[in-house]
């Protein structure tokens, strides 16, 4: 070899050794985060921003009005809905406050069916209960709208007889957190 090729290869060998060397070195940048679960995100107080009336039965029929916007009548601007959590951030308690109609049991015992969002897009439901062991079921309500950038979150509570649906009242609420 040459003296001319033994000094390229080389100088080579000298810029190209760092670069080859920095990739075998593995960044440390502290632990893994767990996924932040919808437990955490609707967790908390949140306030009433504006409820709906959805007349299920005129929808169906074609009746006007369909709808009603309802959160200035009978003290619903009121409304507050507090969804506790343990010190791991899994559901324990709720409670209703205000002075609104009883539409939810004033306090109970509160559940998710899923941790995290469904890929399919299917709501996730919020299971309220009257007992501690979760076995009686109060109300649910179908989570809309997730609380994200924006600290609002819409629920959707459905009321039906025989399985038919007569009337549902959409919830607007944001966060008081």
């Amino acid at each position: 070899m040459n003296k001319n090729l033994k000094t390229k290869v080389l100088l080579c060998l000298i810029f190209l050794l760092p670069v080859i060397w920095s990739g075998c070195n593995k960044q440390d940048d502290g632990e893994d985060t767990a996924p932040i679960t919808v437990y955490e995100k609707v967790g908390g107080t949140w306030n009433m921003l504006s409820l709906k009336m959805i007349d299920e039965t005129a929808k169906t029929a074609g009746i006007k009005p369909e709808e009603m916007v309802i959160t200035d009548q009978f003290n619903f601007g009121s409304f507050a809905l507090t969804l506790n959590l343990d010190e791991n951030n899994r559901p324990t308690t709720f409670l209703v406050s205000g002075n609104a109609p009883d539409l939810l049991p004033i306090e109970g015992y509160w559940n998710l069916d899923k941790a995290f969002p469904a890929a399919d897009g299917t709501p996730i439901v919020i299971s309220l209960y009257t007992d501690a062991e979760k076995t009686v079921t109060a109300n649910q309500l179908r989570i809309t709208s997730m609380p994200g950038a924006t600290p609002q979150m819409e629920l959707r509570l459905t009321h039906s007889s025989e399985g038919v649906a007569y009337v549902t009242y959409l919830y607007t609420l944001v966060s008081a957190n």
